[in-house]
């Protein structure tokens, strides 16, 4: 897939690969759906790290959290302020996919049969602290076969802090 985004091909398998590594840290005993994602974000506007959340279910449904909210949440509590992308990887626990790092290649044979999207909060959540036409959203079942969107693509009108000036 052609690469339309200011981030390397390079970062981009990186982000997709610290998903899918995440993912295998959800706690879902209740759907069985575990998601990973890998925010690309920074402390100032050159230097970029990866930071890594997953899906947290609890007994009490909305208690629990989404693995995009969790990786914002945590790169925010780590002092970072500015993102740039986002790769998000999930499927049901027993179709993972399994990273073979003998011939550097994702096996998706059992890969989820759709690229998994953020929920209305996380869009929200991210909406607050991005520009929407500025952020990149990386929707993948590998590192080889993934789709990248704008938020404002995935999120077209959307309300945030600019609409409160």
């Amino acid at each position: 897939m052609p690469n339309k985004i200011n981030i390397s091909d390079d970062i981009i398998k990186e982000l997709i690969k610290s998903a899918d590594n995440v993912r295998k840290n959800a706690y879902a005993p209740y759907s069985h759906f575990k998601v990973g994602a890998a925010l690309y974000a920074a402390k100032d506007e050159d230097n970029f790290d990866i930071i890594t959340g997953c899906n947290v279910e609890n007994a009490s449904y909305p208690a629990g959290n989404c693995a995009e909210r969790t990786a914002v949440f945590k790169a925010l509590s780590e002092g970072y302020n500015s993102f740039k992308a986002i790769a998000i990887l999930g499927g049901y626990a027993e179709k993972m996919i399994q990273y073979n790092a003998s011939n550097n290649q994702s096996d998706t044979s059992d890969a989820s049969e759709k690229y998994i999207s953020p929920c209305g909060i996380c869009r929200q959540v991210l909406r607050e602290f991005v520009t929407p036409n500025d952020f990149y959203v990386i929707m993948a079942r590998s590192d080889n076969d993934y789709i990248v969107i704008t938020l404002e693509e995935l999120m077209p009108m959307s309300f945030g802090p600019d609409n409160l000036n």
